[in-house]
């Protein structure tokens, strides 16, 4: 199709806002979906998607849509994922488009990440198209929210569309802007050929599935292509477009988003941000690419059946290859053995990737309590970065810690600032400005977008839900990395009966240390099973033990058949029983069950 009738856009929005509905509504209207296979939630193909009601990984499907001048339109939509955790899908289906459809709830109006997303839209010099969403709902406000648009982001009244994606109001403006106010790709169709890959999956019978835009010239079934950064060269098994099932073409034209199988078995071949060309008289230069996202929340994820290892290594491969954002390096515990040192960009996308793994691989598995990065300058000047407790120095070898602050920005009725300045404070976090974005009647009512400064490692634990319990769940956050900053830390070690569980170790601030080294052996005492023999907990600082509880052994009742008679039988079991204790005691080794280790990130609760 000719370039001047193509369109690729996304859709953006805050979490619940609405993004995946006004996708369905689209795909209907459209016709890209046959109604008898048409569900909710139409793009979010992946299991854990449906049940946990969120956008994971960005999807792509292409519309035919027949316009108000008559004219037939070809519609790339790339569908986003809302979370912060998943902002980095948002860059990069972002990076594929040209513009983009801003969703915003007509009850709730602009919340944390709306802001987030729109910032990530004007860095790519995107058009936005903006859209309030659920205004029939009995409290909507779309009057308010669409000031809110006109006020803060600079839209002008005339350009926003009212609209219901669950009940179809609006959608077709909605598809009709997306034609007369986003411009049409503007690729050379005669130049050699450049495709970024935006995104990829494993295939077992294609092999890797490279998902791509199609930037300058023409990809199809008849030339051996190559990755310019790698170097991989290989010939196309397929080549299509996404409706939303895969399609089969034979080709691709600039300005095109689609998919080609590469038959690649590799995964570490293909990396998105790569650029495909031809293998002969191909581009020489690279496309843009994308930065490489930065790892914020590390742990250590190990099979719970040591046989697993060379599984466990191969899903890994496999699922970095879909999920660019996720790290990992191999890493030994004397608690749980081989295992992975994983980074994650939050803890929701560790929890998605623990799930994924155990789900798609059928892998069974452990998670250590997560952890951040810290920059630790030795006392002989060497400079390193550590993101476990395991590699934390002794503390004669440190000249300084430096620990990562984020900028925090949360939005909120003003009554409940007071709420949440008091958890921030709890947090070591710093006020830094508050902004109001509406102005209602009750002062109280009117939202604002407050901003604080708190460090990395105290926002992961608990953080969010005490957020939501404190403001009745009106608060929406977005957060960022913003510095280093020095830093007070030591390492919290646990031994259980005696010896080091490295995989319980963390590193906390030096004045609450003491504190949470109480509170967590506390929580351990109910949480390690019962033995024959009486079990130590101690928390250690420094070499210096700071708390510690027992678990009581399990009594058998060896007297159960002795019924009366002489005390000195009795008293003959109790002592043989005794002794074997002690002898367990020596030989015992203690299970610690899955709970012990997530343990560490309910201390502040």
């Amino acid at each position: 199709m000719e370039q001047s009738r193509i369109r690729n856009f996304s859709i953006i929005a805050h979490i619940d806002h609405g993004k995946s509905t006004l996708a369905d509504r689209m795909l209907e209207v459209t016709g890209a979906v046959d109604p008898r296979d048409m569900r909710d939630q139409m793009l979010d193909s992946m299991e854990l998607e449906r049940e946990k009601g969120i956008t994971i990984k960005a999807q792509a499907v292409r519309m035919d849509y027949a316009a108000a001048d008559g004219g037939h339109y070809e519609l790339n939509l790339i569908d986003t994922p809302g979370h912060v955790d998943f902002t980095y899908e948002v860059s990069r289906a972002l990076a594929a488009c040209e513009g983009a459809v801003l969703v915003v709830d007509a009850t709730q109006g602009i919340q944390a990440q709306t802001l987030a997303n729109v910032y990530l839209a004007m860095n790519l010099n995107l058009r936005l198209i903006p859209v309030v969403n659920k205004v029939d709902l009995p409290s909507a406000e779309p009057e308010r929210v669409a000031k809110q648009l006109t006020d803060i982001i600079g839209f002008d009244l005339d350009e926003v569309i009212f609209a219901s994606a669950k009940s179809g109001i609006g959608v077709k403006d909605v598809l009709q802007a997306v034609v007369e106010r986003i411009p049409h790709p503007t690729g050379e169709r005669n130049a050699p050929l450049r495709a970024m890959i935006f995104d990829a999956k494993y295939d077992t019978f294609k092999g890797v599935v490279a998902y791509v835009r199609v930037v300058d010239g023409r990809v199809d079934m008849s030339r051996r292509l190559r990755l310019i950064q790698h170097g991989s060269r290989f010939e196309p098994v397929e080549i299509g477009y996404f409706h939303p099932a895969l399609t089969t073409t034979g080709f691709l034209e600039a300005g095109e988003v689609g998919y080609i199988a590469t038959g690649l078995k590799g995964v570490q071949q293909t990396r998105v941000g790569d650029t495909i060309t031809v293998d002969a008289d191909g581009a020489t230069e690279p496309l843009a690419g994308y930065r490489p996202a930065k790892a914020m929340v590390f742990a250590g994820i190990y099979p719970t059946d040591p046989d697993q290892y060379g599984d466990f290594r191969e899903a890994l491969e496999k699922l970095s290859l879909n999920d660019a954002a996720l790290q990992w390096e191999p890493e030994t515990s004397t608690a749980l053995g081989f295992g992975f040192r994983c980074g994650f960009l939050g803890l929701l996308h560790m929890e998605i990737v623990q799930e994924r793994l155990e789900r798609e691989f059928g892998l069974d598995l452990i998670a250590t309590a997560p952890s951040v990065e810290y920059q630790v300058t030795k006392t002989n000047g060497t400079e390193i970065e550590i993101d476990s407790p395991a590699e934390l120095p002794p503390t004669t070898e440190i000249e300084e810690v430096r620990e990562p602050w984020v900028k925090v920005s949360v939005t909120v009725p003003a009554r409940y600032i007071g709420s949440v300045m008091g958890l921030v404070a709890e947090r070591r976090g710093e006020f830094d400005h508050t902004e109001y974005l509406d102005h209602a009647e009750d002062e109280g009512e009117s939202r604002v977008l407050t901003t604080y400064h708190l460090p990395l490692s105290e926002i992961l634990t608990e953080f969010y839900d005490q957020l939501k319990s404190r403001t009745a769940g009106y608060a929406a956050m977005d957060y960022q990395l913003e510095a280093y900053r020095a830093a007070r830390v030591s390492k919290l070690e646990i031994l259980v009966n005696g010896e080091p569980v490295d995989a319980l170790s963390s590193i906390v601030p030096t004045e609450n240390a003491a504190h949470q080294g109480r509170k967590l052996v506390s929580a351990l005492k109910d949480l390690i099973p019962r033995q024959m023999f009486d079990v130590p907990l101690q928390a250690v600082i420094g070499g210096r033990i700071v708390a510690r509880e027992t678990v009581k052994a399990m009594r058998k009742n060896v007297l159960a058949k002795c019924y009366g008679g002489d005390i000195t039988r009795k008293r003959k079991l109790l002592e043989k029983q005794k002794a074997g204790k002690k002898r367990m005691k020596m030989l015992g080794s203690v299970e610690v069950p899955q709970e012990a280790f997530m343990a560490v990130l309910k201390m502040h609760e």
